[in-house]
């Protein structure tokens, strides 16, 4: 098979992040102590509060905490202190505490693709902290290049091919993110893998085109090894 580029996401298709995130959260609620709103109905506050601040702040662990820490002024039944928002701040930050966790068979399948293909990782989130991930990672060496970007949409996967002088036929985009990796990829031209993840963030979620020889559906990240 002639070599094709792969773009392949980061957080969630490569290692572990979203769970760590849901973990904060779960911390958030026990804070706010709330006497009668449920966690479900404290997280579509947080959920509307996020999707206001990404189109100004982006992503990253410690915005993530400035969000909780709005949502925490919003909906506390008592006055808030400067102690309560540090207290936030620091379950956001112990985010960043947590060990990188490889999903199985990772590294394997990035050395065979590499053999095979040029690989960009293509991942979108706070610039320093996703370079950081991507260093304790040790899979730096199997990508032709690492690219953070602001936002994952159709506007930049058609710039990234046009400046690359890809073929678009011949490039894909693989991710567990509909709304990031599949949906926008798609539209550019792109073929699109989605690998899913069991706990991908809610506003990450959109409905999916049925499989195609343009998009396909894998159970596991090694079973691309398979696919290309």
């Amino acid at each position: 098979m002639p070599a094709l580029s792969l773009l392949i996401d980061a957080d969630d298709t490569l290692w572990e992040n979203n769970v760590f995130f849901e973990t904060a959260f779960s911390e958030f609620v026990k804070l706010l102590d709330h006497s009668t709103m449920t966690a479900g109905q404290i997280q579509v506050v947080l959920d509307e509060i996020e999707l206001k601040s990404i189109q100004t702040d982006g992503y990253g662990s410690r915005n993530f905490g400035r969000n909780m820490q709005w949502c925490f002024r919003r909906l506390t039944e008592r006055p808030w202190t400067q102690q309560d928002l540090r207290a936030v701040m620091a379950v956001a930050e112990r985010i960043l505490e947590h060990p990188l966790e490889l999903f199985d068979g990772v590294e394997e399948t990035l050395a065979c693709l590499a053999g095979r293909h040029e690989l960009t990782l293509y991942s979108k989130g706070h610039l320093e902290e996703q370079h950081a991930k991507i260093g304790r990672s040790g899979l730096r060496g199997y990508f032709a290049d690492c690219l953070v970007v602001a936002e994952k949409d159709t506007a930049g996967y058609r710039y990234f091919v046009e400046e690359n002088g890809l073929d678009r036929d011949r490039t894909w985009m693989i991710g567990n993110s509909p709304k990031s990796d599949i949906n926008p990829a798609l539209r550019a031209g792109l073929g699109a893998v989605l690998v899913p993840h069991p706990r991908t963030w809610s506003l990450e979620h959109e409905d999916v085109p049925e499989p195609s020889e343009r998009f396909q559906v894998v159970e596991r990240f090694s079973d691309l090894k398979e696919l290309f």
